[in-house]
């Protein structure tokens, strides 16, 4: 009936009223009786506000790009921000009173796409999709000093960038050649696996070809080594042979010499022996036969003697007219005989 009524802010919002175009009161939280005839109250938020974006952007190469992302910001002089936007509420202080507040958010991101755009127009599509991060960067550090920002009283919290995707045929293309790129990979890792085990075949062959020329290398010594022990020793047995025949020569020609002393000898003694004999026959030619015949009777046995003397009986048988010889003479000689 009066207009008289009540209000009351939450923590969060920065209340300022004025009464006839003059501020009376203003700060966060308050609470007052107004008179909505007269009195004008303007609410700002001071909580973290978010402004996602999606800009459909063209590279520098003629490629279509969408990037996707968000802004966190929040009212930093909300004087200044209600100077330049009106953030009044209506008489009955449930809403406001003009579509400036929801404007606020499309002023940031606007800021934002200037810059974006700004940066992606002068990069190629291959680089621009790997930017994010560079692009988030620059982005923030640029707004942070934005004078537009500034002078709405916004102060930026963050800037992320969720996707930077090109259009699907783009995609497709990028797909296809990325697939054959990692096709080409792996095939070159085939093929440098493929490459590194056929040098390691080739280490391992050369190693074993190594191997076995060093083997026969060492064969081929034990094999020289073996044949020069055995010449040595051929040598050695040639030596000891020839020491032998020479010995043997030696020996021989001793021998020779011993025989040729032992014929000279023998002849010598056979022409001693032939003398002796030759002047015993001339002495036995000299001398008488009875003397002769003593000198062989006096050197016989009893036995001889009688054999003579009955071979002397036996030539003068006719001569003889009786001869008796008794049995005890034959018997005596028999004895003789037996016992010789």
């Amino acid at each position: 009936m009066f207009n008289i009524n009540y209000f009351k802010a939450d923590s969060s919002t920065f209340i300022i009223k004025s009464v006839n175009g003059k501020v009376i009161k203003q700060g966060k939280g308050i609470s007052f009786w107004f008179n909505s005839a007269t009195t004008s109250i303007a609410a700002l938020p001071l909580n973290a506000l978010e402004a996602p974006f999606i800009f459909n952007l063209q590279t520098a190469d003629f490629q279509s790009l969408r990037i996707q992302g968000q802004i966190s910001f929040h009212i930093k002089n909300p004087q200044k921000t209600a100077d330049v936007l009106n953030y009044n509420l209506t008489k009955d202080g449930k809403s406001y009173a003009s579509e400036d507040p929801l404007k606020l958010s499309d002023r940031v991101v606007r800021s934002a796409q200037t810059l974006i755009q700004a940066k992606v127009q002068s990069t190629s599509m291959r680089e621009a999709l790997l930017m994010s991060q560079a692009l988030v960067t620059q982005v923030s550090k640029q707004l942070a000093t934005h004078s537009a920002l500034e002078a709405l009283g916004i102060d930026i919290l963050d800037v992320s960038i969720a996707a930077i995707t090109p259009s699907p045929e783009t995609l497709k293309a990028l797909e296809a050649e990325a697939r054959e790129s990692i096709l080409k990979e792996a095939d070159d890792a085939i093929y440098a696996r493929r490459k590194f085990s056929v040098e390691q075949e080739r280490t391992i062959k050369e190693a074993e070809l190594e191997t076995d020329l060093s083997v026969q290398n060492k064969q081929q010594q034990i094999e020289e080594a073996r044949l020069e022990n055995e010449r040595t020793l051929l040598r050695e047995r040639a030596e000891i042979e020839q020491e032998k025949l020479v010995a043997q020569v030696n020996a021989e020609a001793k021998r020779n010499e011993l025989v040729r002393l032992s014929v000279e000898n023998q002849r010598t003694q056979s022409d001693a022996d032939a003398y002796a004999i030759e002047a015993k026959m001339k002495a036995y030619r000299e001398l008488p036969v009875e003397n002769l015949k003593a000198m062989a009777l006096a050197k016989m046995n009893p036995e001889q003697l009688m054999a003579i003397a009955f071979e002397s009986l036996a030539q003068n048988a006719g001569k003889i007219g009786e001869l008796n010889i008794s049995p005890d003479l034959f018997g005596q000689m028999m004895k003789k005989g037996a016992k010789a």
